[in-house]
């Protein structure tokens, strides 16, 4: 499928999340299949555009095209100033986030709190899509189904937009209220893609190739956004990708592959983020991790202690070798989620049924 000008390799997207998909994580899971992957929310005030926070969430260095920036506001002119800026910086496609949940981010009416003002809503769509036309640059907008059970408007809001010339629209399979909790629809994101022309992209609970199989068949998407299922798991998408292709399933990986992975991806991270913050914030990756390997629990807690980088990654590094002594691939994930047919699309109808 292709965004504007843009010809992606394939229909695997990772989700923006914040304090997550910054550029090294990016590359690591383009590395491993994701045909797609959209930074972390960079924020439309410009008083904060010089902060450190900001400016690692707008270095691209060394990441393969296309960049996609993902920008969140309540004002349609910082909206479009803030488009401006980061195609200045070398964003290719700028994705208008309507989706998250983040209370402080919703607080201020940004995220999926503008879900709740369709005229400011499109007038931040309007504005962005006019200040990236001169540049050639793509809009596309990440959105929930709406603010509440009550209030499903993401098919209103996904018109809107498309007439406005966004150019693709991805569509998370919960409400604002949800947060995260209960179980992502698929209904909407149906009715969405039914309606519209430019590519529809489902997200919400995709954790295994399964699952991303038959969200694709129920609701005709052209793409699925996987998030919290990379978290330490970013081998994922190659995982996804082998088995919409052949219907077999991929072993695992080896423990040497994920432990020379991981080194690869802390050593990225303490680069782009210096040894104090680098250690640091690196400590929830590799806690992702381990989360489910044998004694995984136990060495997290050791881990977090550790304050030095050559620490940390020695640490990592004797896990991981003890673990291959034990066995030469990381143990299969469930598939979580998933069932047999339409199963666990009934169950979804049916809980929303209930709750109505």
């Amino acid at each position: 499928m292709n965004i504007g000008p843009y010809a992606l390799a394939n229909r695997l997207f990772v989700a923006p999340m914040a304090g997550v998909t910054d550029r090294p994580f990016r590359q690591l899971c383009k590395k491993l299949g994701a045909g797609y992957a959209v930074s972390e929310m960079v924020t439309s005030r410009r008083d904060l555009w010089d902060s450190l926070k900001t400016s690692r969430r707008a270095n691209h260095a060394g990441e393969a095209a296309p960049i996609a920036v993902q920008i969140a506001g309540t004002d349609a002119q910082m909206m479009a100033e803030a488009a401006a800026y980061n195609v200045d910086r070398g964003a290719q496609i700028i994705d208008i986030n309507m989706g998250c949940p983040a209370k402080k981010v919703c607080n201020k009416w940004a995220g999926s709190a503008l879900m709740q003002d369709e005229t400011l809503a499109l007038q931040i769509v309007q504005a962005v899509v006019a200040a990236c036309a001169p540049h050639g640059v793509p809009v596309t907008l990440k959105m929930r189904t709406g603010w509440c059970q009550a209030h499903k408007n993401a098919l209103v809001i996904a018109r809107a937009a498309e007439s406005a010339g966004v150019q693709m629209v991805t569509v998370h399979g919960r409400t604002r209220e949800q947060g995260y909790k209960g179980l992502a629809e698929y209904d909407t994101i149906a009715a969405v893609k039914s309606a519209l022309r430019i590519p529809v992209v489902a997200n919400g609970d995709i954790s295994s190739p399964e699952k991303a199989r038959d969200v694709l068949a129920y609701t005709g998407a052209d793409a699925v956004m996987i998030g919290r299922a990379a978290q330490g798991r970013p081998w994922i998408f190659r995982e996804v990708a082998h088995f919409l292709a052949t219907g077999t399933h991929l072993a695992p990986p080896l423990v040497a592959e994920v432990k020379r992975l991981l080194l690869d991806h802390l050593l990225d991270h303490y680069d782009l983020y210096g040894d104090y913050t680098g250690v640091r914030t690196a400590r929830k990756h590799i806690g992702w991790y381990v989360k489910t390997l044998p004694g995984g629990e136990v060495f997290r807690a050791k881990m977090n202690l550790l304050e030095d980088c050559d620490a940390q990654l020695r640490a990592v590094g004797e896990f991981f070798e003890a673990l291959g002594d034990r066995m030469d691939r990381i143990p299969a994930t469930g598939d979580a989620g998933s069932g047999p047919g339409q199963a666990w699309m009934n169950k979804d109808k049916n809980q929303e049924e209930a709750a109505a």
